[in-house]
């Protein structure tokens, strides 16, 4: 009976230590259709809807051509947080990628998607570009 107390009492320790919560506006990104060379940074926007800071420890995509970038400080709760992520646009193609989070939330790793189709054409801002160049 001692041992069963002893374990709900850790229990209760271990989730009122882990009240960090986030909830993100959306947890994939559709590029849709880009342009080669487009610009291919977006962003995920989430709320810290814990009772606790929530500490962002380390992100990691599913491969070298996605980059994220992670907050640097504490997300106080009911704050806002972004995750920016850099896809390079000069790989055509189709493309699915995931971003693994760890944080000090109950759940520590969380997994958010982008995905897209980087087309062979002229990207906007390059053209913008050219037409510029030719004033």
């Amino acid at each position: 009976m001692r041992t069963f107390g002893i374990f709900f009492m850790l229990l209760f320790i271990t989730f009122s230590i882990n009240s960090q919560e986030f909830k993100f506006e959306k947890e994939t990104i559709d590029y849709g259709k880009i342009a080669k060379e487009a610009n291919g940074e977006r962003i995920f926007v989430f709320t810290n809807i814990g009772d606790a800071p929530l500490i962002i420890k380390n992100i990691q995509s599913s491969c070298g051509c996605t980059v994220p970038k992670k907050p640097e400080k504490p997300i106080m709760p009911g704050e806002k947080g972004e995750i920016k992520v850099v896809y390079n646009t000069k790989i055509t193609g189709g493309f699915s990628k995931q971003i693994i989070i760890t944080s000090n939330a109950k759940k520590d790793r969380k997994v958010l998607k982008i995905k897209g189709f980087v087309t062979d054409g002229i990207s906007l801002e390059k053209e913008k570009s050219l037409l510029s160049d030719d004033n």
